[in-house]
């Protein structure tokens, strides 16, 4: 028989640990634009990566952390839902 459902404890978890990953993207972010500034690297393939970094990576990283933190909001909120539903 299969569950269709959730555990309210497990999710708020998951959501709590989805919302912990920004700082983790942050911390990748901030790493690497700071070892970037602080390297001496002249030439076009610093510029490509430069631009890469600027426009592209740091937009992904950004965008991850923004559905991780929604993601995370929305397994807090269905259990916190749950629970009033379970009556607990």
């Amino acid at each position: 028989m299969s569950m269709f459902g959730a555990n309210p404890e497990q999710l708020a978890a998951l959501g709590r640990q989805l919302q912990r990953q920004i700082d983790s993207i942050e911390a990748i972010t901030s790493t690497v634009t700071s070892a970037l500034s602080g390297t001496t690297w002249v030439g076009p393939a610093r510029d490509r990566f430069e631009q890469e970094w600027s426009g592209t990576f740091r937009t992904a990283l950004a965008r991850l952390g923004e559905a991780f933190d929604a993601a995370g909001r929305d397994c807090v909120l269905r259990s916190t839902e749950l629970q009033r539903v379970m009556g607990g």
